[in-house]
């Protein structure tokens, strides 16, 4: 995996440079060189794509063996058993836009992109596609992706929640039906039913009705700390809020508002909440886990559960492992390139990637 720093880093760097929003810098990569006690999690290397750009998408396809990393500025194909970028994205290969804010392999090995303002961009093979709202989409700010056992691929939007069917290649839009337009997670349970996360709760589809949850319904912790309220939504609006959350630079609260959507192995349902921490259900009722258990940060940006029924989080304050009994948790202190931790990917190898404002990391648990 030496090589994979090097190379992944000489791809970005070339849509970085043809941007205009990176000028070369000697820390750009660097090996984390601290000795860990036994059974830590470890940050093996970073490698920086600039103080302006985001990665917020990693999408792992486990069959090729490939890892795809969106970043503000375009899109990464690395081949993770070797460490070889097999290709880079931008409009001109295809991409709709460069700001790549979602991504999913479906079942058939198609990659799907969610853009923030170009619609939805599609892989099959080494043909492109591209959809619009003029094809049916619902807008052109794209968050997650969910695929349900017959094929119909959900997608969930600024202006509400798609129903994309392959074999037409019909859209149906949802939008009164959901607690709330905003729709940030997406995922399908064993029984085939889809879970919503919107900025005003979560939202469950069984096929035929829909249920909701919200704070008063026990999603989220209390807001223990005092921490100030964000008035930074869309709710009720067709503004572009810029998904910060801070409030005159503190950490701000508003738990209704769900960034990630999770089902693990036993159907329970994780949602990252903002400010309330991640809460669980586990079809009866919620239960919150937050700093003061062991979560890095109380606003979690996503999640993923590995092989071993391991849970990972991205926070604000870091990347948190959760095991069912003990966190561990690593943030820029202990090497990475920044606190916040918009995506999350787990290889077949067992190596663990953090998207990061600033750029990605590579961890290991060292036993």
């Amino acid at each position: 995996m030496r090589g994979l720093s090097q190379a992944i880093l000489i791809s970005l760097w070339a849509v970085l440079l043809s941007a205009g929003l990176l000028a070369c810098s000697d820390d750009s990569r660097r090996e984390i060189e601290t000795i860990p006690p036994a059974n830590t999690l470890k940050v093996q290397e970073v490698f920086n794509v600039g103080n302006n750009i985001f990665v917020r998408a990693l999408a792992y396809d486990e069959t090729k063996d490939v890892l795809w990393v969106g970043t503000s500025v375009g899109l990464v194909q690395v081949n993770a058993a070797n460490g070889n970028v097999i290709a880079t994205y931008t409009r001109e290969q295809g991409l709709a836009n460069e700001y790549v804010f979602s991504a999913m392999i479906d079942s058939k090995g198609n990659q799907w992109f969610g853009t923030n303002g170009g619609g939805v961009s599609r892989l099959a093979g080494d043909q492109w596609k591209t959809f619009f709202p003029m094809h049916g989409l619902a807008d052109y700010w794209v968050y997650s992706f969910a695929e349900q056992k017959n094929g119909t691929i959900w997608i969930g939007t600024w202006n509400g929640l798609n129903a994309y069917a392959p074999e037409s290649g019909k859209f149906h839009t949802y939008l009164k039906e959901l607690v709330n337009e905003w729709v940030y997670g997406l995922d399908v349970d064993s029984k085939d039913r889809l879970w919503v996360g919107t900025e005003g709760g979560v939202n469950m589809f069984d096929g035929k009705t829909w249920s909701v949850w919200t704070q008063k319904d026990g999603l989220g912790a209390p807001n223990t700390e005092n921490l100030p309220f964000s008035p930074n939504t869309g709710l009720g609006t067709r503004n572009r809020h810029d998904l910060s959350v801070m409030v005159e630079g503190l950490s701000s609260y508003n738990p209704n508002y769900v960034f990630a959507i999770e089902v693990d192995h036993k159907d329970q349902v994780w949602a990252g909440t903002w400010g309330g921490g991640v809460s669980r259900f586990d079809g009866k009722s919620w239960k919150n886990f937050t700093s003061q258990d062991g979560l890095a940060g109380n606003i979690v940006y996503s999640i993923r559960q590995d092989k071993q029924h391991v849970y990972w989080f991205g926070t604000n304050k870091g990347l948190s492992r959760f095991d069912g009994q003990s966190w561990t948790s690593v943030g820029k202190a202990e090497g990475l390139l920044d606190d916040h931790v918009y995506a999350v990917a787990v290889t077949k190898q067992g190596e663990i990637w953090a998207g990061t404002r600033h750029g990605v990391a590579r961890l290991t648990l060292e036993k």
